[in-house]
């Protein structure tokens, strides 16, 4: 079943010299499965995950063939129909936590609010759901954490504060924009080990932007490469490494290999035909 459409997605932004091209023509569609989004910063990959979550700027133009989500066209959706539809049946998280948490509001009340927004529920049945998805995204002592504000705890619980957040309503499809950059790399296992489980127990969709080529292919079923707002490549994830591109190539020449002689470090012979 076939959650997301997006055809020629487009995403400008009027600038004093003209309008900037941050997303150019993506095209993609999405099922109950693991989409990741790679390439290199200002590849256009949070704002098409933005554009989707309808997170862009007020002046930012927004047009595509189609863009639709379960049989709702986003294109056309009013504002309150957006606000229902996120945090309810579509949900982001973003990539730092300290910048997405209210710093002077408690985690728990945090967490139990998208509830209260996307349904009439008592506030008691609303804090044993917290502490329920606190304790399903690996934290110990929920009922300690439910009680912190966010400067009290860690990156990585942070993070995982903000998947249950986004979880917590029980959303079908979830955009994760960089979620574990900020983590260390057994606090990366972790996370990621959360998403998946949550993904196959609720049967979303899953679209994970990331940077990482290696995190994507172990990860996701499917990958999109994007360089300068546009979709280069699209490849089965366990194929990745059998990539046709040059810019796909150029980026995996580029990532570390243990015991590989490295010096002069890869660089990108970037291509003007890529562009087009």
């Amino acid at each position: 079943m076939t959650l997301l459409h997006v055809e020629n997605l487009k995403v400008h932004y009027p600038t004093r010299t003209g309008l900037v091209e941050a997303v150019r023509g993506v095209t993609f569609t999405l099922g109950r499965e693991r989409l990741g989004i790679v390439g290199e910063s200002g590849s256009g990959k949070s704002q098409t995950g933005r554009a989707i979550m309808g997170l862009t700027p007020p002046n930012a133009r927004i047009t595509a063939d189609r863009m639709e989500f379960s049989g709702i066209n986003l294109l056309h959706a009013s504002p309150r129909e957006r606000r229902a539809l996120r945090g309810g049946r579509i949900a982001m998280v973003l990539q730092d936590p300290k910048y997405s948490l209210d710093p002077v509001m408690k985690i728990g009340k945090q967490v139990a609010e998208t509830l209260h927004t996307h349904s009439r529920i008592s506030g008691a049945e609303a804090k044993r759901r917290a502490l329920e998805m606190l304790e399903a995204v690996q934290i110990r002592d929920p009922e300690r954490v439910y009680n912190l504000y966010p400067h009290e705890v860690s990156g990585g619980m942070g993070q995982r504060v903000m998947i249950a957040m986004m979880l917590i309503a029980g959303p079908e499809m979830l955009i994760a924009d960089e979620p574990t950059s900020a983590l260390d790399v057994t606090v990366q296992l972790e996370v990621l080990k959360i998403l998946d489980a949550l993904v196959a127990d609720r049967g979303m969709g899953l679209i994970l932007i990331s940077h990482d080529l290696r995190l994507v292919s172990s990860f996701c079923d499917r990958v999109l490469v994007m360089y300068a707002g546009r979709v280069v490549e699209e490849i089965a994830a366990a194929d990745l490494a059998h990539a046709k591109h040059p810019y796909t190539r150029g980026l995996l020449d580029c990532v570390p290999k243990i015991g590989a002689d490295r010096h002069p470090l890869p660089v990108l012979d970037r291509k003007p035909e890529w562009l087009t």
